[in-house]
């Protein structure tokens, strides 16, 4: 695990990234977002909402959603893709949202960014009594012997978080339940190398470094059995999602 200021100023990142992440960072898939939204009743809050990849999928579901995100240019993608949802600046530890305004709120690809001990306080304000929080992430499918070969080549293991971890939250939620699922996204090479470009560990990186990097993929893509000459191919992916009421 890093210093908090290192995640820090891998989270800022995204401001510098904004449109090739969302270029080639995939959504989530139905089942996933099926699972999370069981059952919900009311206004939704996308925290940590980014360029509203899953933003999209909730209001297609025809849920009233606010979307919540630190970084302008993040919502400034986000506001053109989804013009209907109420996008605001903010953070997990403070949410510009009145007391009990949500039945629903979702974390997608964001909740190791928090303080997790000022912002579980700071969900459960805005949730009513019984409403719910939703986390998830899509997470390459590494049993795969090329997908594997590809984090060591961007340098996964750089991350400021560790992503492999189960969260945990404190009172005054409830048990965390657990789903899985498994899926594929269609890519062509130049979508495997803005995919790489996507990550914050490939952003803060100097211009050299960033460079080694796209080459090695390029070799990769050309040259791995699996890959070699073929104009689009499947990364596998696991989606973990995880649910928990808010209690009392």
């Amino acid at each position: 695990m890093r210093s908090r200021n290192q995640r820090d100023l891998h989270a800022a990142s995204f401001d510098r990234a904004a449109d090739v992440y969302d270029a080639a960072r995939p959504s989530y898939p139905a089942d996933a977002v099926t699972w999370l939204t069981e059952g919900i009743e009311g206004p939704v809050l996308d925290l940590g909402a980014g360029t509203g990849k899953l933003t999209a999928s909730l209001v297609d579901r025809g849920f009233d959603v606010t979307a919540v995100d630190p970084s302008p240019e993040m919502l400034r993608v986000l506001a053109d893709r989804v013009e209907s949802v109420d996008a605001r600046e903010g953070t997990a530890e403070r949410i510009p949202s009145a007391d009990a305004a949500f039945g629903l709120a979702v974390v997608a690809q964001a909740w190791h960014w928090v303080d997790a001990d000022r912002a579980i306080p700071e969900v459960a304000r805005v949730l009513r009594p019984g409403g719910r929080i939703g986390l998830v992430w899509n997470e390459r499918d590494e049993s795969v012997a090329w997908v594997k070969e590809l984090g060591e080549l961007m340098d996964a293991g750089s991350a400021a978080f560790d992503d492999e971890s189960e969260p945990e939250l404190a009172p005054p939620f409830g048990p965390l339940e657990r789903h899985e699922t498994r899926w594929v996204q269609a890519l062509t090479v130049d979508g495997l190398l803005d995919l790489a470009r996507s990550r914050s560990y490939f952003i803060t990186k100097d211009p050299d470094a960033q460079a080694a990097v796209i080459q090695s993929l390029r070799r990769l893509a050309r040259e791995h059995p699996d890959l070699a000459g073929r104009d689009t191919f499947e990364l596998p992916y696991v989606t973990r999602s995880y649910r928990a009421t808010r209690e009392g």
